[in-house]
Parts: structure tokens; sequence; C-alpha cells
């Protein structure tokens, strides 16, 4: 299985900040630059499912695996023989509220769809997250 995660610890948000910005899906392309659309289908929890347009690229289904208000989520994305994972915790420190990112991928294809998708996702994690507080201490 491979992983790869990515945290840090802010003042400038809330984790009911956070919560709110993940949980109003169809906002996601205001914060996302690789999203065209982003489509909720049915309430933020266990069992709905997210319909993603990805810029110059298909529209991708992510089911939501776990939710928890104002402490985080979990998603999958399920591609041909290989699943990629996608958790969101946010934990209240003494020095902050800790944000992390962790993606997994597993399945037999799973070194085809890392090279293709799962990569650039953690690459992009520092970026991403600080676009997400920002956002976020907007709301």
């Amino acid at each position: 299985m491979w992983t790869k995660s990515y945290s840090l610890i802010t003042k400038a948000v809330t984790k009911e900040q956070l919560w709110k910005l993940f949980s109003e899906v169809d906002k996601w392309p205001t914060w996302d630059d690789g999203l065209e659309s982003a489509e909720l289908v049915g309430p933020f929890e266990k069992g709905s499912h997210i319909i993603l347009k990805i810029k110059g690229g298909p529209k991708v289904k992510v089911k939501l695996l776990e939710t928890v208000v104002n402490r985080g989520f979990l998603d999958v994305t399920t591609f041909p023989l290989a699943k990629m994972y996608d958790r969101h915790s946010f934990e209240e420190t003494p020095d902050g509220l800790k944000v992390t990112t962790t993606l997994y991928v597993k399945g037999f294809l799973s070194f085809v769809w890392i090279k293709l998708v799962a990569q650039k996702l953690a690459d992009a994690l520092p970026l991403e997250m600080k676009k997400q507080i920002e956002r976020a201490g907007q709301l």
C-alpha cells in the first residue's frame, strides 16, 4: 500500500470553519484550481457521493466512507483494479489546529493510479492545504 500524508498546525482557522469548507462541496472549485465542478449527491455524510469534474479530465465519483462533524472525513475513489482513499482530519492541539490529509492507494494496479493521479495530488498537498485554510478563514 502506498501512503502519503501532510500536516500543518494553524491558529488561522477553527475546526468548524474547515468542516464548513469541506461540507459545502459545490464551492470546492473556488479553492481547488484542479476542479471544474463538484456536486454532492445526498447530505455530507457516510454513504453519499460526490461527482467531481476534473479540469481537462473526466468526471470522477468519490464516495464518503466516514464523516465526523468538525473532526474530519474519509472518502474513496475507485479506479480499475485499485482504490484511492483520502482522509482529512482536524485535531485541536495546544499549539493550534492540526490539519492532516492522508492519501492511500491499494490494489493490483495501484502503481498505475499512483503515477497518473495520487502522486500529483500528494505533491500539491502543501499548497492545497494553504488555500483551504485561507478560504476557510473567510467563512
